[in-house]
Order: C-alpha cells, then structure tokens, then sequence
C-alpha cells in the first residue's frame, strides 16, 4: 500500500534516496525495485527496521542491475545522521503527525536534500483525522501516537518557507478512513469486533488484489474523504530564502 504516488516522483538511475520514517518499509521496497538507485530506509524503531530487512530477505534481488543498493539504519529526525545536501529525493511519509517538533524535522530535511532535489511528504487529512479523535482519545494519546492535526495550508506553507517550491498533491487512501472510524467507535473492543475485522480482510483483499471496481471507488473516495494528504514539492536551487 503506497501513500506517495511512484509515478510523480523523478526516480533516475545513479540518484539516492531516502525514505525517512520508512516503517516496515513499503515505500523503501517500492522505490528500491522501482529504479536503479541507492535506497536509504530510516526509522526510529529498530524492530520496524529488522521487518524491512527481513522484506527483503523473502524477496531478495538475485541479480540487481549495477547501481541498485539500499542500506537501512535506526535514527532520530530531529538529528539524522547524514551530510548535508546527500540525497535527490526524500520520502516522508505518515511521520510528520508524530513528532512534536516537526519543523526542526524539515530543517533536518532541507539540508540533507540536495538543490533540485524531490520531497514527498504525507500526513493524515485534517478533517478524517479529527472524526478519530473525537470518537477516541485513545486514538492518539497511546505512546508514539499522533501530537498533531495538520491543516493542509499549514503544513504546505511549513515545507514551502524551508526554501521549497511547491509542485502538486492529491489525497490517497479513501477506502480506509472509514476503517479507522469504526476503530474508532468501537475503540476498546476493535481487535475482536466483527466488522472491523471484516473490513480489514476486505482492505487487504483490495490491495493484494487491486480489482477495478475497488480502484475506481477509491479514485471517486479519495477527494471526498481520503484519509491522507501527499504533497511534493522541490528544493530551490537557491535555497532558503
């Protein structure tokens, strides 16, 4: 399941990208098959890294074309551990909501991106996300649990006065905010209720499966009601302003 549109990202070959927050590492499996490339996956959680590494060991590249490599390491985005201006395109996807002080973490981001660089960034939608919290606190008060609700503009404009211009968006993810709403409602019982297990086998069908019906009900369901925002945008060739 990809939150960040593959095909508007600029994947050429010799680049390096990063996927910060990378998770379990959908992204970072994607971009590495996607393109011959040095994909970078970093996470604040050792155990989400040991399942990226493991991702790859079930399916392993037994003859990846040359220049394809990916390393994966454990760090914190308010101090990541690279040079300045190392990478042409990160991911960021579902992190920023996480981190109290998120724009220390688009400082971090604006100075290990290189000048042209590619930034994609995600985050839950404002008012899918505010329909949670108000059917459970719990929701996100649980340890590592979201800190924030980003408006749109907010975090647009946040990215944008780090010295980036930006260059498109959408909203992903329209089948499953009624999943985490039923989550929800039904907080405290939501891993034996009947029908949220139920639509969690339906999401997973969907996308091992991706049949068209359910393709074209999430095209028609994200603008009214997707449950992620993404933008892009690129790093000024000047700079910060």
């Amino acid at each position: 399941m990809h939150t960040v549109d593959l095909k508007r990202l600029r994947l050429k070959p010799g680049a390096r990208a990063l996927d910060l927050g990378c998770g379990e590492g959908r992204h970072v499996h994607a971009l590495y098959y996607g393109a011959e490339m040095h994909m970078v996956g970093l996470d604040l959680s050792f155990e989400d890294v040991v399942k990226v590494r493991e991702g790859f060991a079930t399916a392993p590249d037994m003859n990846p074309p040359k220049g394809r490599s990916f390393s994966l390491g454990v760090g914190n985005a308010l101090h990541l551990p690279f040079a300045d201006e190392s990478f042409d395109l990160i991911v960021c996807s579902e992190v920023l909501e996480h981190i109290p002080d998120y724009g220390r973490a688009l400082e971090e981001i604006t100075r290990i991106l290189k000048p042209g660089g590619q930034l994609a960034v995600s985050v839950p939608r404002f008012w899918p996300e505010w329909v949670c919290w108000k059917l459970a606190s719990a929701y996100h008060l649980a340890p590592g649990g979201h800190v924030r609700i980003f408006k749109t503009r907010e975090l647009r404009e946040a990215v944008k006065a780090n010295g980036f211009a930006h260059t498109g968006g959408h909203w992903a993810h329209g089948l499953h905010s009624p999943y985490w709403w039923l989550q929800c409602a039904v907080w405290e019982s939501k891993e034996t209720n009947w029908l949220v297990r139920q639509y969690h086998r339906f999401l997973c069908w969907d996308i091992l499966k991706r049949p068209l019906l359910t393709r074209l009900l999430e095209k028609l369901a994200d603008p009214l009601m997707g449950k992620s925002v993404v933008f892009y945008f690129d790093k000024q060739a000047e700079g910060r302003p």
